[in-house]
């Protein structure tokens, strides 16, 4: 297959089939630290109970399988014309975007599907970057949620320098320098953390064999880039969205270094104004305290504030 990054621009994927239980919806809440006190989510009999808006971004690997996945077929995709092959070791999970378009029911039901586009491919001296746009339908068509996923491919050549994109994920504001963060929230990531994460779907061995993860220079388990996202994602909620599932509209990330198990996290949070649809716009970034460097940068979300009743 001969390289042109233009042709992968819009390559369609086909169609992967989804699905997911209240029970899913529980066992990812958990799996991104969700406390007691948060029952809308860890509770089924909850009259609130609610999907977590962030769950859809397991289900690229999770598909529809209710077992354990199988990681190495779960990376096995169609061949994207115009693409070099790319070393699957040298592949790092760069950023991460999803905006909430519908609520999402409490199971999927029959017909569910990610339909998954290139929609940008950026060569530097670095490597490549391959952005991806994935829809979340139901069986009718409507789409409920948007994601927007970078994978960049360290030491990937192929024509020296390109860069395209025909959609693109929110892009944070800059962090106020003239003042403090409007909330800060810091959380403790326990030694099991990335063993409760996985079982929503993402059974990468890196997250669970010590080894793996020393071979690859890690110095051993490291979380999952999605689970740290899940942490900030609560924060904002919580601190923003008075913790209601329907608030968070979009949010977006830069994964920028590893967390571990046991590390703890801090999350920055300023409120930067009002989006054009009256949302508030928030931009935050989450430091790892235990190594001083910063785990998620350039977040931004999108948060509905609810209205306060007049007296």
């Amino acid at each position: 297959m001969s390289i042109d990054l233009e042709k992968a621009i819009g390559f369609e994927n086909q169609d992967q089939p989804v699905s997911w239980t209240r029970r899913d919806l529980l066992l990812y809440a958990v799996g991104i630290g969700a406390k007691k006190d948060d029952l809308q989510f860890v509770y089924e009999l909850d009259k609130r109970f609610s999907a977590f808006p962030t769950y859809p971004v397991v289900l690229s690997l999770k598909g529809n399988q209710t077992d354990v996945v199988n990681f190495a077929k779960a990376l096995d995709s169609e061949p994207i014309p115009g693409l070099p092959k790319f070393d699957p070791k040298r592949v790092v999970h760069g950023s991460q975007s999803i905006e909430s378009l519908k609520p999402l029911p409490l199971e999927s039901g029959p017909g569910w599907k990610l339909k998954k586009r290139v929609v940008g491919v950026h060569e530097n001296k670095s490597g490549i970057i391959v952005e991806y746009e994935l829809l979340l339908v139901d069986g009718n068509g409507t789409p409920y949620s948007r994601m927007i996923t970078s994978s960049f491919n360290v030491g990937a050549k192929a024509v020296g320098k390109f860069s395209k994109a025909i959609a693109k994920a929110p892009v944070a504001k800059p962090i106020p320098k003239d003042r403090k963060p409007d909330h800060v929230v810091t959380e403790h990531i326990s030694d099991e953390q990335a063993l409760v994460y996985r079982l929503s779907g993402d059974y990468n061995p890196l997250h669970i064999d010590p080894e793996i993860g020393s071979r690859l220079g890690f110095g051993g388990v490291i979380l999952h880039g999605l689970a740290s996202l899940g942490f900030a994602a609560r924060a904002v909620l919580s601190n923003v969205g008075n913790n209601d599932p329907s608030a968070l509209k979009a949010i977006g990330v830069r994964f920028t270094s590893p967390v571990k198990p046991g590390d703890n996290l801090e999350t920055s949070i300023w409120e930067v104004g009002p989006t054009k649809d009256g949302a508030t716009e928030v931009a935050f970034v989450t430091k790892n305290l235990s190594t001083g460097k910063i785990a998620l940068g350039g977040g931004v979300a999108y948060v509905t504030k609810a209205t306060k009743a007049k007296l």
